[in-house]
Order: C-alpha cells, then structure tokens, then sequence
C-alpha cells in the first residue's frame, strides 16, 4: 500500500506532532527563508529526533523571492545561498528529495525561455554535484508554467538521474493552458514526484483530490507504472486525511 507523504511548514510540525507521530506519517517539510536564517544544526537534529518512528522524508526549499534562473547574478547568487542551506539540513534529514519551485513567468522573461535556462543550467549544475553526493534528488516543481517547454529543455540539457520533476496537479490546474495529456507526454520521464490538491481553477485552494476540477482519472493512468512520491498538499488535518483516503482509490 502506497504510504504518502503529507507537506507541513517545519514551523507548524510542533502543533501537529502527536497527531503525526500517532499516525506514523510521512512528511514533506518546508522550509521558509524566514526560518532559514534562525534554525541551526541542533534544532534539525532536535526535529529528527522528536520524529523517532523514523517517517519517510522530503524536503521544500525556500521559494519567495528566489529565482534559479535569475538574469542578475546576485539574485542568482543568493538563490544558491538558501538552496545550499537546504543541502546542508537534508544531511541531518536525510530526505529522499528536495522540492524547488522552477521560477519560471513567462512574462517575466518575455517569453524567452532561452533566458531562463541559461541562469538555471549555472544554478543547478553545481547543485546536482552536491545531490549526488549526499544520495538526495532534486524535483523541480512546475508553478506558472502554461505548457511544459521549459522543463522539458531543462531536464534535457541536465540529463542526470538526480534531477527530475515534482508535477503539481494544482498549479497545472490553474495555470495550464494545455491539456494534461500533453504535459505527461513530455514529462512522464523525468517525473519522481506529485503533489496532490485540486482547485476550481480560480485559486490556488488546496482543496482535497476530487473537490476541484483536475483530472486525477487522466493522471494516475498514464502514471500507474511509475515509482513515484506522493505528497498531499493540504492545509489542515481534515483535508489532509480526506485525500489520503481518495488516493487510495486510485492507487
């Protein structure tokens, strides 16, 4: 029986940790700027010691304000310094992936997806090199993305087996402009990850799989002979609990 993880703020797991350690779950925890520049190694190895039934573990890096495939190489460098502290806490956590958001607007780079790729390749070319010697995988997580050109080209130029894809059915929902099957055409390689929430296509509401409009029928088809993570992205315990049990139906 597949056995998700669920995504929590590593701010909120002291509220929700009876409740996670009584259900044994799996987690994904993201890690905010904010905290970044407060926690230190002992609070990471005080958290994987409270979580001593040994869960399953991603990890969410930082994404406000950060661009991976920035144009100016401060931004650019700062982008690096938060990633690489998330390396530095995924050796204490030992996850299985680290999640990062692709940063890619197509307005923002006038549609020129050759701009964004040049910055990212000197973002993630270093950063696979550390992936691979820490036995962790990078998934880059697809946001405003209305087609999946982009990732496809980055994932080509990269060509590593410790740099993959996290589709995000509830951003695909809202932003896509192009149908599902064609994104899994592309991308059903390079896919190691999903995280699960649905929506009306308004908001990004993080409502439970089947309370929205994506297609999860479509989806989990065409992915069924993939070994993937799944990670509910939910924002209470109920909704949480809620698309644990739809999944099971489907998997």
């Amino acid at each position: 029986m597949i056995n998700p993880q669920v995504h929590i703020p590593y701010h909120r797991i002291e509220d929700y940790l009876i409740f996670i350690k009584e259900n044994q779950i799996n987690l994904e925890i993201y890690f905010s700027s904010h905290f970044l520049d407060t926690i230190n190694n002992s609070d990471i190895i005080d958290l994987k010691e409270k979580l001593d039934y040994h869960p399953s573990l991603t990890v969410h890096a930082p994404f406000m304000d950060l661009s991976p495939g920035a144009v100016d190489s401060k931004v650019r460098a700062v982008t690096i310094e938060r990633f690489s502290h998330i390396f530095e806490i995924s050796k204490i956590l030992n996850p299985k992936i680290i999640v990062f958001h692709s940063g890619y607007e197509k307005w923002k780079y006038a549609q020129r997806i050759d701009i964004w790729l040049e910055g990212s390749l000197i973002t993630w070319k270093p950063l696979i090199k550390r992936a691979h010697e820490l036995d962790v995988k990078i998934a880059l997580e697809n946001i405003f993305e209305e087609e999946p050109t982009n990732l496809t080209l980055l994932m080509q130029e990269l060509g590593s087996e410790y740099f993959g894809l996290c589709f995000d059915t509830g951003h695909f929902n809202l932003f896509s402009k192009t149908p599902l099957e064609e994104w899994l055409n592309y991308l059903k390689p390079y896919i190691i990850e999903l995280h699960l929430h649905d929506n009306d296509k308004t908001a990004d509401t993080h409502k439970p799989i089947g309370d929205g409009t994506f297609d999860f029928n479509t989806l989990f088809s065409i992915l069924k002979d993939k070994d993937l993570i799944y990670t509910i992205e939910s924002h209470n315990t109920e909704d949480a609990i809620k698309s644990i049990e739809k999944l099971k139906k489907y998997l």
